[in-house]
């Protein structure tokens, strides 16, 4: 009986994912795409505020693609939705596959997704970043681009998460951070999909947030970052808006002209019941604040999970509970939240004993990645690569630097499905280089995760409440 007992599991574990796809195919688009508008997300004419958590199950000790894992989507959505999330964030995706069925179940449940671009084997190296900004890693950077840009629900792009650090040798790979945002830019209007926003998610260090801050929004619109993120793990409960010390962090940003939200936060010091959550979405912060990320979805070895994953399974952890009456007792903001319509860039930081770059001048794009912008980067390199080589030593790196402005998108391809066009001209490269939650229709999304719940069931995944 075993054996028959195993085959009849996997029959139907097969059957419910390939249910759970066809459920949701073919896709008709349900949320309005997220825009910058001076310092906020807008959701169409609504002021967007991201309510979300950090996804990565299996965290960077067993590196896999969330989004390519149709069970693994099937089981935890449910969860996002009790939650009552609008977003999530993923670290790294296999940019060789298809994610068509997450999305889709995603964007039926109403959630967006925060994509960093970047994976162990294709990023710039903090000790090194000349050499790995190079064509090979921008390849691949394009890729995930082109494998996510057709979602109305990819609300943005990282193009880095926390290559800066506490050390201030470690600030001499802005410009190379920096390049990236300039690149994946010019490549989304050039390949004519819609004008996605990419930025920049900073580490939780008080010696340069400022100054990197400053830095991704100082120069030229083409170099500018989209957005600014970053890492706060200040509040650690019990404490407040004052003892913390965000009302001083939201002072130094009132004037920033970009959008900024948490990236990261959850202090898992003493027990956490999530006070933070209150002041988020208050009147004192979403002047300058969109709402932000909790750390994290699935119980890892830093001990920051919500819930604990056993195959098919789910526990809900305490943490659960305590954000999911958090984000009950905290109602979305209404209105415009006191945004900044307009701002002007900032200054570029002055070098100093902290922040090393002395100029805003930024590497060009390698000559080996020009060919992209105009034919496409081609099919994604996945999370292993060639073999496991990667990009960090594979040479092709940037040989100059960039005339101010060369990244302002000057062609445009055909627009992609899920896009629209923005531009004119021709393709040329630098000398040098050669809101709200707006919820899906309610006759979807209940019948989606109800199909999702019983697959769930009929997948053996045993829900512990």
């Amino acid at each position: 009986m075993k054996g028959f007992t195993s085959i009849l599991a996997t029959s139907v574990a097969v059957n419910a994912v390939a249910t759970f796809a066809n459920v949701l195919s073919p896709r008709q688009s349900s949320l309005p795409t997220v825009s910058v508008k001076g310092n906020a997300f807008f959701a169409g004419n609504n002021r967007f505020y991201i309510r979300g958590i950090d996804y990565q199950p299996g965290g960077s000790s067993q590196l896999a693609d969330p989004i390519a894992d149709a069970a693994g989507c099937a089981r935890d959505i449910p969860e996002f939705t009790k939650l009552g999330i609008n977003a999530v964030r993923v670290y790294s995706v296999d940019n060789s596959v298809n994610h068509d069925t997450c999305m889709n179940a995603l964007e039926a449940a109403g959630i967006y997704l925060i994509l960093d671009v970047n994976s162990p084997l294709y990023s710039i190296n903090r000790q090194d970043p000349a050499p790995s900004y190079n064509a090979v890693y921008l390849q691949s950077i394009f890729a995930t681009i082109d494998a996510f840009a057709k979602y109305s629900n990819t609300l943005a792009f990282f193009s880095g998460n926390e290559v800066i650090n506490e050390t201030t040798a470690s600030t001499v790979t802005a410009p190379y951070i920096k390049a990236v945002t300039r690149d994946m830019k010019q490549y989304i209007g050039d390949r004519g999909y819609r004008k996605i926003p990419v930025g920049y998610s900073a580490a939780d260090v008080t010696t340069n947030r400022y100054e990197t801050a400053e830095y991704m929004n100082c120069g030229t619109d083409d170099q500018r970052s989209d957005f600014f993120a970053f890492n706060d793990y200040s509040w650690c409960d019990p404490s407040s808006y004052q003892v913390s010390g965000w009302d001083q962090k939201v002072a130094l940003f009132s004037n920033y002209s970009l959008p900024i939200f948490l990236s990261e936060y959850g202090c898992n010091t003493n027990t956490r019941s999530f006070q933070e959550v209150a002041s988020l979405y208050g009147s004192d912060m979403t002047p300058v604040y969109s709402g932000g990320l909790v750390y994290e979805y699935s119980q890892e070895s830093n001990d920051y999970g919500l819930v604990t994953i056993n195959g098919n399974s789910v526990s809900e952890r305490p943490d659960f509970a305590a954000l999911q009456a958090a984000y009950q007792n905290t109602s979305m903001p209404t209105g415009d939240g006191g945004y900044k319509s307009s701002g002007n860039p900032s200054n570029c930081p002055a070098q100093s004993s902290t922040w090393l770059p002395g100029t805003d001048v930024l590497p060009a794009i390698p000559a080996g990645a020009v060919t992209y912008l105009s034919n496409g980067a081609g099919p994604g390199p996945g999370l292993k690569g060639n073999e496991g080589a990667g990009s960090q030593n594979a040479g092709g790196a940037s040989s100059g630097t960039a005339t101010a402005g060369s990244g302002q998108v000057t062609a445009t391809a055909a627009a992609a499905s899920g896009g629209s066009a923005t531009g004119t001209g021709s393709a040329t490269a630098s000398k040098a280089a050669a809101a709200n939650l707006h919820m899906p229709s309610m006759s979807l999304a209940p019948f989606v995760c109800g199909v999702v719940m019983v697959l769930s069931s009929m997948l053996g995944a045993t829900l512990v409440l």
